[in-house]
């Protein structure tokens, strides 16, 4: 059993595009080399997806959240308070998946 998390970008137009964690975690820790060029000043629907798997077979979905990134003029994501502090609970997450 361990806990997977997905992240999700949906389009103007609807479609969903995967966008992997390590390089959301690069966008929230504000790395100065990751950008997302096609979003520079933009506000994207995002869906993130916390998913529990046994012998690498999803069985269920633990947790859904559906929200918005905005980003800067500089294709950055932009922080909020908010988001400062759900990004902790994700460390605290990954903390506990490594100990499995």
């Amino acid at each position: 059993m361990g806990l997977g998390i997905r992240i999700f970008i949906v389009e103007e137009d609807d479609t969903i595009k995967r966008l992997p964690l390590a390089r959301y975690e690069l966008l929230q820790k504000r790395d100065p080399n990751e950008k997302l060029l096609k979003y520079a000043d933009k506000r994207v629907r995002y869906a993130l997806i916390v998913v529990d798997f046994v012998n690498r077979r999803p069985i269920e979905i633990v947790k859904d959240e559906f929200a918005y990134l905005d980003f800067d003029d500089e294709d950055r994501l932009k922080v909020s308070e908010h988001e400062q502090k759900e990004s902790l609970a994700f460390d605290m997450l990954e903390f506990f998946s490594l100990e499995q």
